[in-house]
């Protein structure tokens, strides 16, 4: 479980085959320093298992499924990651639960640099849109965001199709990767899971009697 609250900006350093999937060493020295066998991650949003860690990097096992469905598809030697490690017990929840499972992708449309802050306008997978809303939160690149816009119910005809927006303050560009990031760059998705619980709790309350959905 994490909160979205970014610790420190990591770096890719080796991406080597493992299996049908990879193995990323991750350059991360403050999640790196006390990294143990076995404990969780999230890279970019995307939580892995340290399968080995040095004074200042650690390893990670990706499987196809998440290459496939997530960012870290693209990802190469170099390539900037935001890092959480796991929340503890009694924390405070200082961003929104997180659990680290992408559930898609979405391609930077717009970026509109302000005096203080900066919005970044972010396609939406359609099956993901009726779970975003307007002052909710999401979780973009493993970091806590609220949605400061959302494009119409309708927008699925639409040339740009569903969006929504972030407004992210001087502290967010300067401590994670969304400070970098241009219009066509691929980020990784999660919604709120409340949302998710509720689209599922309905679909069951509109399937006819002895079926499924």
């Amino acid at each position: 479980m994490f909160t979205g609250i970014i610790e420190e900006m990591g770096e890719i350093t080796a991406v080597a085959p493992s299996g049908d999937g990879w193995r990323l060493t991750v350059r991360a020295p403050r999640a790196a320093a006390d990294a143990v066998h076995g404990e969780s991650i999230a890279v970019s949003g995307v939580c892995l298992t340290v399968v080995g860690s040095t004074a200042d990097t650690f390893d990670a096992d990706v499987m196809r499924q998440t290459l496939d469905v997530s960012a870290i598809g693209s990802a190469t030697i170099g390539t900037r990651v935001n890092i959480e490690k796991a929340m503890p017990v009694g924390a405070r929840l200082g961003g929104h639960i997180v659990q680290g499972h992408v559930d898609g992708t979405g391609d930077v449309l717009e970026v509109r640099p302000g005096a203080q802050w900066s919005v970044l306008r972010i396609s939406l997978p359609a099956d993901l849109a009726p779970l975003v809303v307007d002052k909710g939160s999401i979780s973009v690149d493993g970091t806590s965001l609220t949605v400061s816009a959302v494009s119409p119910s309708t927008s699925s005809g639409t040339q740009d199709g569903h969006w929504f927006e972030v407004s992210l303050i001087p502290e967010t560009l300067a401590a994670t990767t969304l400070g970098l990031r241009a219009v066509g760059d691929r980020v990784n998705l999660e919604t709120d899971i409340l949302a998710r619980h509720v689209e599922r709790l309905l679909a069951f309350r509109a399937a006819p009697e002895g079926g499924s959905r």
